[in-house]
């Protein structure tokens, strides 16, 4: 009888950080771009306006890719060429799309994956299978009746968790 063999869990790195600015939030991306290598594989979820598409002009900044970030809503996508040595930044937004990897194969994203750091606002529940190894981002602020009773600076303020799953962010320090 051979004893089964069970590979082990891999945990996952987390960290907790609270954004009270745009610039801020901008900064975390650029802090977060230093942890980030080719085939590396973000998921930011988040409400509208929660800073999702800031974070990643940051993150972009951060990579020091060619062209503006804006948010890809419309055009699903779009690829930033590195300007120095580092990867290329793939941002997708997922919003539109509601047939799961199969909508997000005719991207071609797994071929981008190897070469480039993809970032995937709304993909969760999309884009997992692309790879066992990503970090989720996700952005929360007050929203609706939790809002009325915040005053107008502390309805900026955000709590952004980041989330490391599988072998490569195992032993990550999300503590940017």
């Amino acid at each position: 009888m051979s004893a089964l063999h069970e590979t082990p869990a891999v945990t996952a790195s987390s960290a907790q950080i609270t954004v009270s600015t745009a610039e801020e939030m901008r900064d975390l991306g650029r802090r977060l771009a230093t942890l980030l290598r080719p085939g590396d594989l973000v998921l930011l979820t988040g409400e509208l306006g929660a800073g999702k598409t800031t974070l990643t002009r940051g993150l972009g900044q951060g990579l020091d890719v060619r062209g503006a970030v804006t948010s890809p809503t419309f055009v699903i996508a779009r690829v930033h060429p590195p300007l120095g040595s580092g990867p290329a930044l793939v941002h997708v937004d997922a919003y539109r799309l509601d047939g799961g990897l199969d909508e997000m194969e005719d991207l071609d994203l797994d071929v981008s994956l190897p070469d480039s750091v993809i970032v995937v606002e709304w993909g969760d529940g999309k884009v997992e299978e692309l790879s066992e190894d990503r970090l989720h981002v996700v952005i929360e602020r007050a929203v609706g009746a939790d809002a009325d009773h915040l005053d107008e600076e502390a309805d900026d303020v955000r709590t952004v968790r980041l989330t490391g799953v599988g072998e490569r962010w195992s032993s990550a320090d999300l503590s940017v």
